[in-house]
């Protein structure tokens, strides 16, 4: 009988243990993610876990969809000079790859050129600092309570100059309606806001 206790404990620490990584798991789930600095970083960690700290991209997109959370689009390569690249998206927590890109460099460049790597020039944690910003403009000036995040993107110039990459924010009323878009500069600088 004294034998049981030992086994009794073990099993309920090991129900503690299982319970409480179901609890947190299901809490950093990508599409749960809002629309800020701290969660734009675990999309970003998430994107390297998947692709690589030295992954290079040409499309890079966040889509939030009411029903479904955030969606994650990519355009990314873990080798430019293949001239290869793969098209794929997170939805609902699960990559999966829509199609194989075959690109073409002008002669005497190289692909790495016309892609971005995220990196401390280019990274997902302004890009969610500045939704953050978008969502408090729209609060003060127009007087809308709730904004919610419709699609942030970063958009890199077809000339690969890295310099004049974009960061690009839209976002909705929560019942829908108009679509306010901000694009800001690299340094957070507001460049426009169109509706």
């Amino acid at each position: 009988m004294v034998q049981i206790k030992p086994k009794l404990k073990r099993i309920n620490l090991l129900f503690a243990v299982i319970i409480l990584i179901t609890i947190i798991s299901c809490g950093d789930t990508i599409s749960k993610q809002t629309a800020n600095a701290e969660a734009f970083s675990f999309i970003e960690q998430e994107l390297k876990n998947k692709f690589g700290n030295d992954a290079y991209y040409t499309d890079l997109t966040i889509t939030h969809n009411k029903s479904i959370g955030n969606i994650i689009g990519v355009t990314v390569t873990e080798n430019p000079e293949s001239l290869k690249m793969g098209q794929w998206n997170l939805t609902q927590d699960t990559w999966k790859q829509n199609s194989d890109i075959s690109l073409e460099v002008p002669k005497g460049t190289k692909a790495a050129d016309f892609m971005f790597q995220l990196n401390d020039k280019i990274n997902l944690s302004t890009l969610g600092a500045l939704v953050k910003k978008s969502i408090e403009q729209l609060k003060s000036e127009n007087n809308l309570e709730n904004p919610i995040l419709y699609m942030a993107s970063v958009k890199f110039p077809k000339n690969g100059d890295v310099s004049k990459t974009e960061y690009y924010v839209s976002l909705k009323p929560e019942n829908g309606g108009t679509t306010f878009t901000f694009s800001y500069k690299l340094n957070g600088h507001l460049i426009k806001m169109d509706y």
